[in-house]
C-alpha cells in the first residue's frame, strides 16, 4: 500500500524552488528598511527584503486591535449602534503625542464611530476605548492580541499596547503584518470597507486617511499606515483587479520609509510590478472535483476529490499555460471516508517540472461504510489485487 505523508504549504509561500528552472522577475529597487508584497488570491510571498526582521510595527499594530473588535462583533459581544464611555486611560492618549479621534472621558461614542476614528484617522483614543470595550482592561485586551499572534504562529510578533506607540518589547515584522492583514481581508470582507473611507468627521473635526494611495490608484482599497520616529514612515496597502472568474488581491507591506510620500510612492512601486510582472491562474474551483476515484468497503463505489478552496497560482507572466497538476494520493482509498479528509495532495508544477505550490487533495463528501456482505467482497478483492 503506498501512503502519502501531506505537505501542507505555508501562508507565505516562498516561490524559490522556481529560480532553478527559470529567472524570476525582479523587483524594483524600494526605498524601505524592510518590505514584502504578497499575492492574497495565491498566497504567495512574491518579493521581500528582510521580512523576518522584528521593527516597529506603529499604527499598523491596529491591525490587530481590529481584528479582535471585528470578531467581537461577529460573535455578538459588541454592536456597532452600542455606545462605548471614554476612561481616562483613553483620554490620557492626548499626552502621548500620537493621532487622535479626539474623544474625552464626556462622550460615549458608538462603536461604529470609534471604528472610522481607529482606522481612518488612526485615533489612539478610539483604539483605548475599543479594546476597554472588548477586553475589559487594556491588559487584558493585550493578552489577548498575543494570543491570537501565537495561534496564527506569528514568531516575530509580540504586542505591549494596543496603539503602536514605541514600547520596549513591542515588535512585529512584514511577514507577520502581512499575515495579519490578511486575515482582516479574508475573514471580515463587510468590515473590512472602512479601510476605504477617504476622511471621517466626529466632533465637528475632519481628518482625512494617511493612505495617500486611496486617491491615487482605483484599484486600492485600503489598508493602515504608521508612523514613530523609531519606526518611521509605514504603510500596508491592498489593492484588487478583477480576474475571469474572481478577483486577484494583492498586499503590499514597506516599513522604515522616509516620509509619507515615500512611504505612497514605493508601495505603489511593488503594487504596479505584482501586476505587471506575474500573472495569477486560477486551476480549480472550490468544491469541485479534480478527480473522481474508486472507493472500497463503502457505500459508494467512488467519490470525487479536490482542493478545499479555489486554487489559485501565480507565476512569471506568460508561464501560466505550461503549468501540470499532478495528484498524489493514498491508494486504494478506503472507506469511512469523511468530508474535508486529506488523502493526498495536488502537485502544482511548471513545464519543467518545478513545484510551483502543493496543496491537500481532500474527499469532496463522505463515504460511510457499506453493508457487511459488501465489505467482505471488497475484502477479497482487496486480497486479490
Amino acid at each position: 500500500m503506498k501512503r502519502f505523508l501531506a505537505r501542507v504549504s505555508g501562508l507565505l509561500l516562498s516561490l524559490a524552488c522556481l529560480s532553478a528552472h527559470a529567472q524570476l522577475p525582479q523587483p524594483p529597487e524600494i526605498a524601505a528598511r524592510q518590505y514584502l508584497l504578497l499575492d492574497l488570491s495565491s498566497q504567495q510571498v512574491l518579493a521581500e527584503r528582510d521580512a523576518d526582521a522584528q521593527a516597529e510595527p506603529a499604527s499598523l499594530t491596529k491591525l490587530m486591535t481590529a481584528y479582535l473588535v471585528f470578531q467581537a462583533l461577529r460573535d455578538k459581544k459588541l454592536t456597532l449602534e452600542q455606545t462605548l464611555p471614554v476612561s481616562t486611560r483613553a483620554w490620557d492618549e492626548r499626552k502621548g503625542g500620537g493621532s487622535l479621534m479626539f474623544i474625552d472621558t464626556t462622550m460615549t461614542p458608538k462603536v461604529d464611530e470609534l471604528l472610522r476614528g481607529m482606522i481612518v484617522q488612526s485615533g489612539n483614543d478610539a483604539s483605548v476605548a475599543l479594546a476597554e470595550g472588548v477586553g475589559g482592561t487594556l491588559e487584558q485586551f493585550v493578552a489577548m492580541m498575543n494570543r491570537q499572534a501565537q495561534a496564527w504562529g506569528l514568531k516575530n510578533t509580540q504586542f505591549k499596547n494596543v496603539t503602536g506607540l514605541t514600547e520596549a518589547g513591542h515588535y512585529s515584522s512584514a511577514r507577520d503584518l502581512a499575515i495579519i492583514a490578511g486575515k482582516v481581508i479574508t475573514d471580515f470582507p463587510e468590515p473590512y470597507r472602512y479601510y476605504a473611507l477617504r476622511d471621517f468627521t466626529y466632533n465637528k473635526i475632519k481628518q482625512d486617511n494617511r493612505n495617500m494611495l486611496l486617491g491615487r490608484d482605483p484599484a486600492v482599497d485600503g489598508m493602515k499606515t504608521g508612523y514613530t520616529d523609531a519606526a518611521g514612515y509605514c504603510l500596508i496597502a491592498s489593492a484588487k483587479r478583477a480576474l475571469p472568474g474572481g478577483e486577484r488581491r494583492l498586499v503590499s507591506v514597506v516599513l522604515g520609509t522616509a516620509s509619507r510620500e515615500a512611504r505612497a510612492s514605493e508601495s505603489q512601486k511593488l503594487l504596479n510590478w505584482g501586476w505587471a510582472a506575474w500573472d495569477a491562474v486560477r486551476l480549480f474551483e472550490a468544491g469541485k472535483a479534480v478527480a473522481t476515484v474508486p472507493v472500497w468497503k463503502g457505500a459508494k463505489a467512488e467519490v470525487g476529490l479536490g482542493a478545499s478552496g479555489t486554487l489559485v497560482v501565480t507565476v512569471p507572466r506568460g508561464e501560466g499555460a505550461g503549468l501540470k497538476s499532478t495528484l498524489e494520493r493514498t491508494d486504494p482509498l478506503v472507506a469511512p471516508l469523511t468530508q474535508g479528509q486529506a488523502v493526498g495532495s495536488i502537485r502544482i508544477s511548471t513545464a519543467g517540472g518545478t513545484e510551483v505550490r502543493r496543496v491537500p487533495l481532500q474527499v469532496l463528501e463522505p463515504v460511510p461504510l457499506a453493508g457487511i456482505f459488501g465489505r467482505a467482497w471488497d475484502a477479497i478483492r482487496l486480497w486479490i489485487k
